[in-house]
């Protein structure tokens, strides 16, 4: 497992990292949820991505019950706030991230976090109010360094130009061969100013595991067809596209990779990206993801998924 830097910060995180966002929130059981954590340990990921808001809580107290068994220093931990918690709990405020990031770290079982990422950008609260928030965190010893996930560029201008406040270091996008959209303003502007991208749904929801045939029910097991982790699948469940991903398999075979290491490649050949978030419901998936991490695709390969995928990403990005 190859580790990058983390933007301007001297965390150096694991190519493939390990999310909770719809699997240990609660779509995955507990002992599968610890043994996936072992795998990723096993493989040398170490690096893990939640939120507050993942099962309003339940997958950083998963993790808290899992992590307090493994060394603090042989991990790198981030987590987020903005969603909403409880009726009147939500946003970016002063109020809300002093209130939040005692909560994720009485959660977490843990004295501070590496990363503390705004999981959106809030409209209602004063970008200065923000960011003034979050430097105290910092300098309170409560995490260690900042972030941000889907901010748009003139959202990111606006922190940069702030004065005697903590600098973000990480850019939290979607980003896979199917979703693109960051690539023509977010990574520039981040790349200029220190600030690495950890990418989240690089395999678009499992659909570039090549899982899913077009015309074809979604197989039992899978996230398509789970009441809890299938909310956010459906765009992407669309024959064009799933017949657009079938193309990928042959390269993926001619590469000797699964097509799910050919997607994490092609997200880590972007030098801006440090790490991309992965979810596995099952050991085995993340021991045959993190293969992924020190592949290099060639241009020809490149070439190739550009002309697999070029005529749906317009529609799905």
């Amino acid at each position: 497992m190859r580790l990058r830097q983390l933007g301007d910060s001297d965390l150096h995180v694991s190519e493939i990292s390990l999310g909770s966002w719809l699997t240990y929130a609660g779509g995955v059981e507990a002992d599968q949820t610890a043994a996936c954590t072992k795998a990723a340990f096993d493989a040398g990921i170490n690096f893990f991505d939640t939120a507050n808001v993942y099962g309003r809580g339940a997958a950083e107290t998963a993790w808290g019950e899992i992590l307090k068994d493994y060394p603090r220093d042989s991990f790198v931990i981030a987590t987020k706030v903005y969603f909403q918690m409880s009726d009147t709990d939500r946003g970016l405020s002063a109020a809300q991230i002093h209130k939040q990031i005692d909560a994720s770290l009485a959660r977490l079982q843990m004295d501070h976090v590496d990363l503390y990422q705004c999981h959106r950008y809030d409209t209602e609260t004063p970008l200065e109010e923000t960011m003034a928030a979050l430097t105290e965190v910092v300098r309170a010893g409560k995490a260690r360094y900042i972030g941000f996930s889907e901010w748009s560029p003139e959202q990111i201008d606006a922190a940069l130009a702030l004065q005697r406040v903590e600098k973000f270091v990480s850019s939290q996008p979607q980003y896979s061969i199917l979703w693109r959209a960051p690539e023509r303003e977010v990574f520039p502007l981040c790349a200029a100013n220190g600030i690495s991208q950890i990418v989240w749904s690089p395999l678009a929801q499992g659909i570039l595991t090549g899982k899913y045939e077009p015309g074809a029910p979604p197989p039992t097991d899978s996230r398509a067809a789970s009441r809890t982790m299938g909310t956010f699948i459906g765009a992407f469940m669309r024959d064009d596209v799933l017949e657009a991903v079938q193309r990928l398999s042959p390269i993926a075979a001619e590469a000797g990779l699964t097509l799910a290491q050919l997607a994490l490649a092609w997200v880590l050949r972007e030098e801006n990206v440090a790490s991309a978030i992965i979810g596995a419901s099952r050991p085995e998936q993340v021991v045959q993801n993190a293969a992924a991490s020190g592949v290099t695709l060639s241009v020809d390969q490149l070439d190739a998924i550009d002309a697999a995928v070029g005529d749906v990403l317009t529609a799905v990005s």
